[in-house]
């Protein structure tokens, strides 16, 4: 049942789509009964809320008031039902969460699947998102939490959460290094390495590392993909540097093992758990969150 009237719904998808056409194809309504209603609107408000451009629409200041509203209300009804539907018990419900490609293996897949087993009615809608969409995705009201690496300052955000993934060797179980607690930077000039390339953010630790102690890496390969890296390391090709979430799932098996890199100047990476502090959780949501916040107090 549409709580909105039908001037809300269709301004906000125009305001989303910056274009009457493009709103009509989603919500299959004429494009003249769209255009008809903002501008009865636009009439009603006394101002005009888009600028018409030869490229399209675009929200004047009264536009963006409108909209920022529009998107708080959604909010807060969609807090009201989730409250109403708690009072019946968590047997059903939802939870939007954004996670960086990096944890679609490992523990995220595996608390999810727990998940299905206690509460079989929760739904979970898995967004995977780079870490400069995720921040705008809560803001909006897209998601209810994110799990985001080396998080910047965004004073909207709160960090309920907050872990230091340590940068280390990955290699067979079996092999010499696995047996170590630590391991110095210059074993990299005793075995064949396999070393992630650019765009992972990996390579430039690396840097910073050779540049610090004078070692230079001489690879057998380089990879611009984890899971190669790892699928290279399991072949016996050489020792792998990624960071413990990139390996978790295959060292929680025991199919891999990591060593961190004893290094005073080598920052870890930092994942957050991240929520809206203007967001109201619904029941399903914080019942994951506490679920995935058992990972942050797990020793590494």
């Amino acid at each position: 049942m549409p709580v909105f009237s039908r001037f809300l719904r269709y301004f906000m998808a125009v305001a989303q789509h910056g274009s009457i056409r493009k709103a009509s194809d989603e919500l299959h309504i004429a494009a003249s009964a769209i255009d008809r209603q903002i501008l009865q609107g636009e009439k009603q408000l006394g101002t005009l809320l888009f600028e018409r451009l030869p490229s399209g629409l675009r929200l004047t200041t009264a536009g963006e008031l409108l909209l920022t509203t529009c998107r708080r209300w959604t909010r807060d009804f969609s807090a009201l039902t989730t409250q109403i539907d708690n009072l019946k018990g968590l047997r059903q419900g939802s939870a939007d969460i954004v996670i960086p490609d990096a944890l679609t293996k490992g523990f995220i897949p595996s608390v999810l699947g727990k998940l299905r087993d206690s509460h079989p009615g929760i739904t979970v809608n898995i967004h995977v998102r780079t870490s400069k969409d995720m921040g705008e995705m809560l803001i909006n009201g897209d998601a209810d939490f994110a799990l985001m690496f080396n998080l910047g300052h965004m004073r909207e955000l709160f960090v309920r959460a907050y872990k230091e993934i340590p940068l280390g060797f990955i290699t067979l179980p079996d092999h010499p290094v696995a047996g170590l607690q630590e391991a110095h930077f210059s074993i990299c000039s005793e075995y064949p390495m396999v070393v992630p390339a650019p765009p992972l953010a990996l390579w430039r630790p690396l840097e910073l590392l050779e540049a610090e102690t004078g070692i230079k890496i001489h690879p057998v390969a380089r990879a611009d993909d984890i899971q190669m890296i790892k699928s290279l390391v399991s072949e016996g090709a050489g020792v792998g540097i990624l960071s413990y979430l990139d390996a978790y799932d295959e060292v929680q098996k025991k199919q891999l093992a990591f060593t961190p890199i004893q290094n005073k100047k080598l920052s870890p990476v930092t994942l957050a758990l991240c929520v809206d502090r203007s967001r109201q959780l619904s029941m399903a949501a914080r019942l994951i969150i506490s679920e995935i916040e058992q990972f942050f107090v797990e020793k590494l």
